[in-house]
């Protein structure tokens, strides 16, 4: 979810594809990047990733003019959305082979958050996908990642423009809150609905004597977000004032 994302932008470990950033967080310390058919491949994905992010904010603005509102736009972007957030499994595969030096264990959480919320939450809900708060961590997701996959590409092409750099580092300071406040109010939305229906849950008596609450285990995800969100918004302002300062004084020795 957004906290995840966070964790993206506060990392500075990867060769793009992975959920941790590409290469140039601290400028002390340089990894050896992927060979020339990995990096291929991954050049490949990332495009086709930024591309896929732009269809769905290109969908967005569309129906927006359309219809001449912002109310249930998720409606015109689902496929997309779900095709494309679904693809980004393919990142934890890229760590666990090794083209990308990030955490398996860090990526699968990054990642699966995001999926956990587009399929176990806004698609099992149906209830939920006409919420304005959808459209708020859309946006949100969308924005950040046509940023970042750009972000990963160029990195990846020993060609990164500062514009690019700059906007991965900066607007998360308003897209991290905002995804943030568009999980937690989704995902509180779904809450009666799940507990209604008893959705996922597994109550007792079974043969398994095993018993699951979905209603409370989504509570939980949310009680989550309080020591997790103030923590790594913090962390990420440190890491932008680090990366771009370096960058700011490289510039000066050119």
């Amino acid at each position: 979810m957004a906290a995840a994302a966070a964790i993206a932008a506060a990392k500075g470990n990867g060769g793009g594809g992975g959920r941790a950033g590409a290469g140039d967080a601290s400028g002390t310390r340089k990894k050896k990047g992927p060979g020339p058919l990995a990096t291929a491949y991954l050049v490949i994905y990332n495009v086709v990733m930024t591309a896929g992010w732009l269809v769905i904010a290109v969908g967005l603005v569309r129906a927006y003019l359309a219809k001449g509102s912002y109310h249930s736009l998720y409606y015109s972007i689902e496929k997309p959305l779900k095709f494309f957030q679904t693809g980004a499994l393919l990142e934890i595969l890229h760590c666990a082979i090794g083209i990308v030096p990030s955490s398996v264990v860090l990526t699968s959480f990054q990642v699966m958050s995001r999926v956990f919320l587009i399929w176990a939450v806004t698609h099992s809900v149906k209830e939920v996908q006409s919420e304005d708060s959808v459209l708020l961590f859309v946006i949100a997701w969308t924005i950040t990642e046509i940023i970042r996959y750009s972000f990963y590409t160029f990195s990846l092409l020993n060609h990164l423009p500062y514009l690019i750099k700059w906007a991965r580092y900066t607007l998360f300071i308003v897209l991290y809150p905002m995804g943030v406040s568009g999980e937690l109010l989704t995902i509180y939305a779904a809450l009666p609905f799940v507990r209604q229906a008893g959705l996922y849950s597994i109550s007792l008596p079974n043969k398994y004597n095993f018993s699951f609450d979905y209603h409370a285990f989504l509570i939980l995800i949310m009680i989550s977000y309080i020591p997790i969100f103030p923590q790594l918004y913090f962390h990420m302002i440190h890491q932008r004032r680090k990366i771009l300062s370096h960058t700011e004084e490289h510039k000066k020795f050119e």
